[in-house]
Parts: C-alpha cells; sequence; structure tokens
C-alpha cells in the first residue's frame, strides 16, 4: 500500500488529499489525454529542514513541453511554484516520490484537444526502493514499444502506459520483475518505465533516441557523469542477443534510479558491475546534496518553520 502525503496540489490550491478528487466523465480518464512527470525529493541528511530535489529544472522542462504536446501551456515557473507550495504544506520527513500530472479536465466525450479545459495536480508517496537495488529478473515482453509517429513519445503522454502496464504484468506473472520492450524495428527500446545501459568491454551503451525511447532525465545525467569520469560512452542500437553477453546491464529512472538487472530471460548476468556500482555512488552523493561539482543539479527548498 501507498503511503500518500496528506496535501495535494488541487485546483491552484495545496488541499488535503482526501479532497484532490476527480468527475467520473473527466476527459483525461477516458482518452489519456494527460501527461505527467517524477520527481524524487528527500531531506537534506545534514539539515532536516531542507527538502533536497533532483534535477527539478529538468523536470519542469519536460512536463511543460510534454504539456505543450497536449496542445496547451504550462509555464515551468507554474510547476516550480506549485511545487514549493506542496512541499511546505507536507513538510516530508522521508523520501518522498512526487508526481505532477498536467491533463484535460473537462467532462466530455469527444476525444479532442482543442477547445477543452486543462488543469494540472500534484500529490506525493512515500518512496525508498522501487525496484530491489540487488538487481531484478527481465524478460523480453512480447508487447512492443510504440513509434514517435504513432504517439509522441518525447513526452509522458499518460495515454501511452498501456503498452508499459500490459508488459509489466506479463513479466511479473510469468515469474519475472521486469520486462524489457523491443521496437518495431527489432531493436532493444527500454524497460516499462525506465531507460536500459549495458557495458561492453568498458564502454557504456544505451540505446538512443531514435530507438522510440524516452528522454529520460536520469538517463541523460549518467551519461554527462560518466564522461566527467572517463567512462566512454556510446548510443546507438541494441540488439537482443547483445544483452545477454554484456558485461553489465542495469536500468535507470526516477524511482528506479540505478538498478542492476541479474537475470535475462534464462540468461544469468554477472554480479561484478564494476561501471554501474560508480555510477550509482555518484549519482547517490549528488542527490544527497554530497558532491559540490554537481550542487547545480540540486534545488534546495527550505521549509519555514
Amino acid at each position: 500500500m501507498h503511503q500518500f502525503l496528506p496535501y495535494a496540489w488541487f485546483g491552484g490550491q495545496c488541499v488535503p488529499f482526501a479532497e484532490a478528487t476527480l468527475s467520473v466523465a473527466t476527459h483525461a480518464l477516458h482518452y489519456g489525454t494527460g501527461a505527467f512527470g517524477g520527481m524524487r525529493a528527500l531531506p537534506n541528511p545534514a539539515d532536516n529542514n531542507e527538502i533536497l530535489l533532483f534535477r527539478a529544472d529538468r523536470h519542469a522542462r519536460r512536463l511543460s513541453q510534454s504539456a505543450r504536446l497536449l496542445l496547451t501551456e504550462l509555464p515551468e515557473e507554474t510547476i516550480h511554484n506549485a511545487i514549493h507550495a506542496f512541499l511546505q504544506a507536507n513538510r516530508p520527513t522521508c523520501p518522498i516520490y512526487l508526481r505532477p500530472f498536467v491533463y484535460t479536465s473537462d467532462l466530455g466525450i469527444a476525444p479532442r484537444l482543442h477547445n477543452i479545459q486543462t488543469d494540472f495536480l500534484i500529490y506525493g508517496i512515500e518512496m525508498g526502493d522501487y525496484l530491489s537495488p540487488e538487481g531484478v529478473s527481465c524478460r523480453i515482453s512480447s508487447w512492443c514499444r510504440q513509434e514517435d509517429r504513432s504517439l509522441p513519445l518525447r513526452g509522458k503522454i499518460s495515454g501511452a502506459y498501456i503498452t508499459s502496464s500490459l508488459a509489466k504484468t506479463e513479466a511479473v506473472k510469468s515469474g519475472f520483475d521486469e520486462a524489457l520492450l523491443l521496437n518495431s524495428r527489432g531493436k532493444v527500446s527500454e524497460a516499462s518505465g525506465m531507460n536500459l545501459f549495458i557495458v561492453r568491454d568498458g564502454v557504456l551503451i544505451t540505446p538512443g533516441v531514435d530507438q522510440d525511447i524516452l528522454e529520460g532525465i536520469t538517463r541523460a545525467s549518467i551519461m554527462e557523469l560518466a564522461r566527467s569520469m572517463d567512462i566512454p560512452v556510446l548510443e546507438r542500437a541494441v540488439d537482443k542477443t547483445e544483452l545477454m553477453i554484456a558485461d553489465e546491464v542495469f536500468l535507470s529512472g526516477t524511482a528506479a534510479r540505478v538498478t542492476p538487472v541479474r537475470r535475462i530471460e534464462s540468461t544469468d548476468l554477472s554480479s561484478h558491475r564494476p561501471v554501474m556500482e560508480r555510477l550509482r555512488d555518484r549519482l547517490t552523493a549528488i542527490t544527497e546534496g554530497r558532491d559540490p561539482s554537481y550542487d547545480h543539479w540540486v534545488t534546495r527548498i527550505r521549509i519555514d518553520a
């Protein structure tokens, strides 16, 4: 069971979570005409009156861009202000996950994005590890990742996640933790809600943006960190068989953070993951505000006394 934070941002203000309700006729509920974000926040280990947000600027920018894909405007400043008020109201004392969501709030039955009302909300849950930090087992999904010519995959459009849901449940019901999706060209795309990396001969490899992936913020951060640590980085198409012979395989995402893959289908992978461990340790230090060289990636919000 999720432990929801006591207040949500709803209708332009903070209200008790139980009062942030929608009509059963809400357009986005029926047609998936919404876009969401995901942010992690935690109390500063060195100062419990300060909340640390990882790459809040990039998250706000992507959500604002996702809103434009729905033909609506959601300025980044509006997102930042709402998050600030949300954190002030909830005063979290443990790591949390924020879910901002822009959606068509009209009550109607016509599938459309013109002449329609939109709104914006935020709720949050307490969150530790989304996936096991010891590693997950994955299967290749029978479901195919959508193409950008069919859905605007540069945004986190809520309707697109039916494929992720089908793939995740298929994986779990067949004895695995997570699903890996191929794209329409048979190349590895991503997991159900995470990007994918492999390591071969010391080179960090990840499917490029031309492989119908979500442009993950954690993914981009890992690549930038790797280059700064003199780890070669390559964005290119990845074949299914490469997963079985890679030196390391891991997933990345806001919820998953950096999660190793220990098995794919019937193939057990090595538990020796030096590249992933270096990157995970560095990313953890940054998110906890312990790496001055990347302090610009951390937004610090002071909680009023």
